[in-house]
């Protein structure tokens, strides 16, 4: 920005330069043009800019889009700098005015060169101008050849005391000259004082956003957010006053992430607290115990906050360094582009004028400077987002560890003898179906804070946007006034009544006028600003302040009520209450405050702008007429002129204020369009549609666990929750992703055009404008300027209107490829616990089968060789047969209490819901003749209620059978257990007769486990030589001799076993061969229903309706399948409608057949089953 500034540090001015010794207002002007009727600020306020690390173009460059800045056409630089003298108090500046003609191909004398300096608040010495009394200095200079420079200097001092700290002082300069080509043209040098409280070098860098996850006082921050929407009304730059408040929003948006965040922890401690205090009040839990657990609970959520806090600081600082690497990677890669395009581009144009390749350098330079401001606003938007999908990631961190907290601790406390199994399962039921409310209260307050945020931020853009509109009005009407005092001179010119000189001294008198008037509103505008930026800051501030601090106040007086409520419905209740009351107390007063400071700023401006344009228009009417009448200009032409030009001024008044009127309609109803479409009541059914569809899916995929034991369905019951707390939608993350996705379809757009520009200048034959442009003779230079300049006119179009819905569309699909990546992650981690019992149980099985393959193996070689006889080898399997029987009774003993604990358990559940279930009345309270429709009337009339009920009882029973399904299978895995270390002792003995050495029983194992691993072979191996050890001692009394003599004769033996057991195997491989053929031709033979028919599961395609924004009307459930059916035979007909959408849900426990356990295992046996 440029130029000087002066700092205040102990009490004197310090002038502060930008850049080093000399601090410049740059302006490279914006090229020759006809005279406006309004001044306009054209050109960088500075020569370069404070950017990024790495390499990078001149600033001038990078901002030529947005002002048309650098060399003009005919090659003027005007300049404004100033140099500090010394340290006096006060200090003083040598400032230099300079107009540098350079000398190019296209420069050309210039001519009644105007230079007007403002010096307000300055005490100016030795300076050569013509001051005038408005504050401002004239220069003039009758010509300037082409490669001259003009500079003239002075010296000024500022009074410390004119300028409080922070404040800055506008003083620009402003050339007017007259061109051979063009008629007269103006170039305007910006050149600013600011305050300081002190000299500092400013560097880059980030800085930490304070963290949602501590206990700050949020009040604080909503009261620093609300003072930058004053910072906005009050800005000096229009045309960036929607990119502010967009960002506002944005973090406003996070602040009520965090405040959510913080409400949904507190009201979840209290709900803990609250069911502890009940459990003890209906004598479940001692006090004692209570203040014990409540101590724990306390402590782990106070770990839990540090915790969290840590990794945010972590993650923060971590996505931080990665951001800066990943800006300087960017920049570094852009320049390079730069550099290749710039070099092709000049090797391109080695043969053309060298005006032309001006032109084209020119506008290449701001092509650059646009794609440079494109990339950095792309890298803030993914930065943003980066850091808002971490704060989720925390979040939902910080969710899923409270749920584990409760969860671990009940559980500590249960074994620890705090806690009865009982007590805990009660308080942890209680837990699970209050954190259901929890969940559907918060996203009532989600919807509601989305519905009145975007009501404020709506509600806040009609305000700038009108504020706009106002600006834009008393610009024009000022546009006018300054016009018709220049249009008046020249009408007196053209008529006659005055010469050329008479005419240049009077535009020069009107110009230096018009731009006194102009500065002078400037200042008085920026000064009364000031003060009503202040004035509305502290009245704003008291209000909110002293509403925040009510609100308080009954916030802890809602958490104090939660130590008296008599359950947590009424708790949550009152939560909601308090909460919606608070939020519409909260966004009316903003609204008000916002409205009351648009009217202030109004006011101000207007006043403000009316005074300069009366000071304009009597400039023209007293001044400028009685200059006129003293050349002898005649009244009556004189008064015409003004006559119409007064007609004229009521009818532009009338034109920008009707302007400003549709303006404003068009306004409201884009703020109506906006909060219907986040109305809260569409949000809220959204959501609950939503939870209890995944309600549904994960309740029918916990049923279609087999078994699972008390601790496994603890685990499932928390993995659920932690899924139902991830399903409500954030209030900033999707306005962030929304951004990016725009911005880079946005991106895409433009690289699209941009490749068909570049395919249209690579083959301009195959485009008829090109063939035009060709005919008429342009060249290349030609052709290259008009892609330049069309990819220039890109990044000023608007993207195509479609946009919005892909970014929607887009949103949504990645909102449904989330819930579905939950749904299977829960899957999975189910399908994961029934495999690992499946693999244990099918691991002791094989082992279990292959001990019978290897006592069979061994029995057959001893009774082969005649070591024992067939009696003998009876002998020793029948010496295992008592304990196999005692096994066998035990088993079925534990299985006769199973069934009927279990048939006892459903049989409990049904009298508890025929107890507590809607009755319907006696059939002699009906007409008897309509007894069916009277009936089934009422029973739809409970129908819900009725459904619920018998929903929840079948989930209980199906857990319940789950459970005794784990105890059962507990329970054939120790008889599996107890066979196993039979048959290993069997084993034993059977290698000891025979003398099989340990490498061949390893490779006997190997052959029948042939998926073990040889780390599972040798522990095997090492069970059997100490069974084989037990036997050790019966055959110590045989000598050395014999055992040689054993070991000779079975040698032959231990080579055959492993051939013969090759052989069985394949023999039982092929049997199972042909059954599993068999079995497959009769499975074909039968004829199925279609899988639909059979089946309705949820699935891709299948999803309720979702939306991001809502719109319209939800989707209704489509019904099919609609069926008639007669009832008792008396002629009354019921409907049945079924949706296919919808997962079914049995209404009964299909009862388990009793089975044998030993049995099962023996026809396996038989089977050849491994």
């Amino acid at each position: 920005m440029g130029a000087t500034g002066p700092t205040v540090a102990r009490g004197r001015v310090t002038w502060v330069l930008a850049g080093g010794v000399l601090a410049a207002a740059l302006v490279l002007g914006a090229g020759p043009r006809a005279f406006p009727p309004v001044f306009q600020a054209v050109g960088p306020e500075s020569p370069s800019r404070t950017g990024p690390a790495g390499p990078q173009p001149s600033a001038q460059y990078r901002d030529i889009s947005r002002e048309a800045q650098g060399p003009s056409e005919n090659g003027v630089i005007f300049q404004k700098c100033s140099l500090v003298s010394g340290q006096s108090e006060p200090q003083t500046i040598h400032v230099q005015l300079s107009v540098n003609n350079t000398r190019t191909p296209v420069s050309a004398n210039l001519s009644d060169l105007l230079v007007l300096d403002q010096i307000t608040s300055l005490t100016v010495k030795e300076s050569p101008g013509n001051r005038t009394q408005g504050g401002v200095q004239t220069f003039r200079k009758q010509s300037l050849q082409a490669g001259e420079c003009y500079s003239v200097s002075y010296m000024a001092s500022l009074d410390p005391t004119v300028l409080g700290t922070g404040e800055s002082l506008d003083l620009p300069a402003l050339l007017i000259f007259q061109s051979p080509s063009q008629n007269r043209t103006q170039l305007k040098a910006h050149f600013t004082i600011t305050v300081e409280e002190r000299i500092t070098v400013q560097h880059p860098e980030n800085k930490l956003e304070p963290s949602p996850f501590t206990s700050a006082n949020g009040v604080s921050q909503d009261l620093s957010l609300n003072d930058q929407v004053i910072d906005i009304l009050t800005s000096e730059d229009p045309g960036s006053m929607l990119q502010a408040l967009e960002e506002l929003e944005i973090a406003t948006l996070n602040q009520a992430d965090a405040d959510l965040e913080a409400c949904r922890n507190q009201i979840s401690k209290d709900i803990i607290a609250l069911l502890m205090k009940n459990l003890t009040s209906d004598g479940h839990l001692s006090p004692q115990t209570e203040r014990k657990v409540t101590a724990a609970f306390k402590e782990q959520f106070l770990l839990l906050e540090k915790e969290v806090q840590e990794e945010y600081e972590r993650k923060m600082l971590a996505l931080t360094a990665e951001c800066d690497l990943e800006t300087r990677k960017k920049t570094e890669s852009q320049y390079q582009r730069e550099m290749v395009a710039m070099e092709e581009v000049e090797e391109a144009l080695k043969r053309v004028n060298e005006r032309s390749a001006a032109e084209c350098s020119s506008l290449l330079r701001t092509l650059h400077g646009l794609e440079q401001e494109d990339m950095h606003k792309s890298l803030a938007l993914h930065q943003a987002e980066d850091f808002a999908q971490a704060h989720r990631q925390l979040v939902v961190f910080q969710r899923n560890e409270l749920h584990s907290i409760v969860y671990t601790q009940i559980q500590s406390a249960v074994a620890k003898g705090e806690l009865r199994p009982e007590v805990a399962k009660m308080l942890l039921q209680d837990y699970s179906k209050t954190q259901e409310s929890v969940e559907e209260l918060m996203d009532f307050f989600q919807a509601t804070k989305r519905y009145h945020l975007s009501k404020r931020f709506g509600h806040r853009e009609y305000l700038v946007q009108s504020l706009q509109a106002v600006e834009t009005r008393v610009q024009g009407l000022l546009s006018t006034a300054a016009a018709q005092l220049t249009s008046l001179i020249h009408k007196h010119e053209r008529a006659g009544y005055l010469d050329e000189d008479q005419m240049e001294m009077l535009l020069e008198r009107a110009q230096t006028e018009t731009f006194s008037i102009k500065q002078k509103l400037d200042n008085d505008l920026k000064q009364e600003k000031k003060r009503l930026h202040q004035k509305l800051i502290t009245k704003r501030r008291r209000e909110l302040l002293q509403k925040h601090k009510e609100q308080q106040k009954e916030q802890v007086s809602l958490g104090e009520a939660s130590s008296t409520a008599e359950d947590a419905v009424q708790y949550l209740d009152q939560w909601r209450s308090v909460m919606a009351e608070h939020t519409a107390a909260l966004e009316e007063l903003q609204e008000r405050l916002d409205q009351a400071a648009l009217d202030d700023l109004r006011v101000l401006t207007v006043s403000l702008s009316e005074k300069a344009t009366e000071d304009l228009r009597r400039l023209q009417s007293t001044a400028m007429t009685q200059e006129l009448l003293k050349r002898s200009a005649p009244w009556l032409f004189l008064q015409q002129i003004l006559e119409e030009h007064s007609r004229e001024s009521a009818a532009r008044t009338t034109q920008l204020e009707a302007e400003e009127r549709e303006r404003g309609q068009e306004l409201v109803q884009a703020v109506r369009q906006r909060l219907q479409q986040d109305a809260p009541e569409a949000s809220t059914e959204e959501q609950a549609e939503l939870r209890h569809w995944e309600h549904l899916v994960f309740t029918k995929l916990c049923c279609a666990s087999i078994s699972l034991s008390e601790e496994d369905l603890l685990r499932v019951k928390q993995e659920a929750q932690g899924c139902f707390t991830q399903l409500d939608r954030s209030l900033a993350l999707p306005r962030v992703r929304a951004r990016v996705l725009r911005q880079q379809l946005q991106i895409a757009w433009r690289e699209a055009e941009f490749q068909k520009l570049d395919q249209a200048l690579a083959a301009p034959e195959l485009q008829s404008k090109a063939r035009k442009l060709r005919s008429k003779g342009r060249g290349k230079a030609d052709l290259l300027k008009k892609s330049l300049e069309d990819k220039i006119r890109l990044f000023e179009e608007r993207a195509p209107e479609d946009l919005a819905d892909k970014v929607r569309g887009e949103l949504l699909h990645e909102r449904v490829q989330r819930l579905e990546a939950q749904e299977a992650h829960f899957a999975e981690s189910l399908v994961a616990l029934q495999f690992q019992k499946v693999a244990r149980a099918a691991e002791t099985l094989s082992v279990y089968t292959a001990l019978l393959s290897i006592q069979d193996l061994l029995l057959g070689e001893l009774s082969e060789s005649e070591t024992l006889t067939k009696s003998a080898c009876v002998q020793i399997l029948e010496s295992h047969s008592p304990e196999l029987q005692e096994l066998e009774r035990k088993l079925e003993e534990r299985l006769v209490q199973q069934e009927a604990a279990e048939q006892q358990q459903v049989l409990e559940s049904w009298q508890r819901w025929a107890a507590d279930g809607p009755g319907l009345g006696e059939p002699g309270e009906m007409d008897p003749e309509r007894q069916v429709s009277a009936m089934l009337r009422q029973a739809l009339n409970k129908g819900q209620k009725l459904l619920e009920q018998q929903q929840q009882r079948v989930r209980e029973e199906r857990q319940n059978s789950a459970v005794l399904e784990d105890s059962l299978e507990s329970l054939e895995a120790d008889t599996m257990a107890s066979l196993c270390s039979q048959g290993l002792r069997l084993v034993s003995y059977l290698s000891k007769m025979t003398m099989v050495p340990g490498s061949t029983l390893l490779r006997l194992l190997s052959v029948v486990l042939p998926a073990a691993s040889q780390p599972q072979l040798l522990a095997l191996l090492d069970t059997v030589s100490e069974k084989h050890s037990d036997h050790t001692a019966e055959n110590e009394s045989s000598g050395e001799q014999a055992e040689q003599g054993k070991r000779r004769k079975h040698q032959g033996w231990w080579q055959a076993l492993d051939s013969r057991l090759r052989a069985d195997l394949v023999s039982q491989g092929l049997e199972r061969m042909l059954w599993a053929r068999q079995r497959k031709e009769s499975i074909l033979k039968k004829v199925y229903a279609p899988v639909q028919e059979r089946v309705t599961f949820p699935g891709k395609g299948s999803w309720p309706h979702l939306s991001l924004e809502p719109i319209g009307e939800l989707a209704p459930m489509p019904i099919t399948g609609e069926e008639t059916m007669d009832i008792l035979n008396t002629g009354e007909k019921i409907f049945v409608f079924r949706s296919p959408k919808e997962p079914e849900i049995a209404l009964r426990v299909p009862p388990r057949r009793k089975k044998n356990f030993l049995n099962a295992k023996k026809a396996s046996k038989a089977l050849g089953l491994d």
